[in-house]
């Protein structure tokens, strides 16, 4: 771990340690912060840098300003990192790495749980992440940002992800999920590749994908009416993961608009922008689109069987799932990774050598106070 230490930091920390060790070493204290608010998420880089302390033999003092989840204002010192110069000096780029993106992870998958608090999140983020050490990171965020929304408003917040790896942040021994469009493609059809899984997992649930052939409900009454004890125990679900260049089979805008004024014509009569509206009546998973699956199920018997939702959730998306009331049960989402990844950037700045405060011109906000 501290081995490679040297491959991985930016070569002015190495160059200014060599200088600290020839010339004498001394105390110093680093305050971190962000430039925008977020949820605190601090865990993988507090273990990383005791870790690196240890390997080391020397320790770090390492004040936390907040508690995991809480909410942090913008230029807000997270926490106050002390220890010997030439120890921390080489590290900050390493520690910023695991610090920045997490908190706003963090924040956006609370957002998301706080404006759907009776919708559980499933993430799905796997896929998106730049590699094993990013999907630790993103599903330890979405863990804490779904622990914070819980503790505002009993949401159920994210009940598991799609890999083993980081199932435990959830509190599972595995991944979620049942089938991926490739088993529809195989299967040649959306009711073969059901009885395929039931025929493999005959004890499990079962979610099925239904827009493979743009025969969403369709597919999805023919797939109930071959299941109907799943149907009725409510243990069968539909996936609806449509994509955004067309529209949810028998919809259209017209007809969008008119599911809509059915359920919750409040909205689309007040002010929205063209985002909005495109969550709302457009194509792709709309709210228009849910509403119109759960009628379809409802009118045939199948008002047990559980919607899935899938495809740009983002917490833009969620909040217009929220105010359109939006019959989901579960939304299967990366989109709580950051969208612009700027506003990730955490950093750190010397406030005191040897207890002496002192910080550079214009960032005296975070001297201790």
């Amino acid at each position: 771990m501290a081995g490679d230490v040297p491959l991985l930091t930016d070569h002015y920390f190495l160059r200014t340690k060599a200088i600290v060790e020839r010339h004498g070493d001394c105390e110093v204290t680093y305050a971190v912060f962000m430039r925008r608010p977020v949820l605190f998420t601090p865990r993988l880089a507090v273990e990383w840098l005791e870790a690196v302390a240890k390997e080391r033999g020397t320790r770090f003092r390492i004040e936390l300003n907040y508690q995991e989840g809480d909410w942090v204002g913008a230029g807000e010192p997270l926490m106050f990192i002390t220890g010997s110069f030439v120890h921390l000096v080489d590290l900050e780029t390493l520690y910023l790495q695991k610090l920045g993106a997490a908190c706003v992870a963090a924040y956006n998958a609370y957002t998301m749980c706080v404006d759907l608090p009776q919708v559980g999140f499933l993430a799905m983020d796997a896929r998106h992440c730049a590699g094993a050490e990013m999907g630790d990171m993103m599903a330890y965020a979405a863990s804490v940002g779904s622990a914070a929304a819980r503790k505002a408003n009993n949401a159920k917040g994210f009940i598991g992800n799609a890999t083993k790896a980081t199932a435990h942040y959830f509190g599972q021994d595995r991944g979620l999920g049942t089938m991926p469009h490739a088993l529809i493609g195989y299967a040649g059809s959306t009711l073969r590749a059901a009885e395929m899984f039931h025929d493999c997992y005959p004890d499990d649930a079962i979610v099925v994908l239904v827009d493979y052939f743009g025969r969403e409900v369709t597919d999805a009454l023919e797939v109930c009416r071959r299941f109907p004890d799943l149907a009725r125990e409510g243990r069968l679900g539909l996936r609806l993961d449509t994509h955004g260049g067309r529209f949810l089979e028998g919809l259209d805008p017209q007809k969008s608009y008119a599911v809509l004024e059915r359920h919750c014509p409040k909205a689309i009569r007040g002010y929205r922008t063209e985002t909005e509206l495109r969550y709302l009546v457009g194509t792709g998973v709309s709210a228009a689109a849910v509403w119109f699956m759960r009628e379809q199920l409802n009118q045939n018997g199948f008002d047990k069987v559980t919607i899935i939702a899938s495809s740009g959730f983002t917490p833009a998306k969620c909040k217009v799932m929220a105010f359109s009331h939006a019959p989901i049960d579960v939304i299967g989402t990366g989109s709580f990774l950051p969208e612009s990844w700027v506003e990730t950037y955490a950093t750190a700045d010397i406030v005191a050598y040897d207890g002496a405060p002192r910080v550079k011109l214009g960032r005296e906000f975070l001297l201790r106070r």
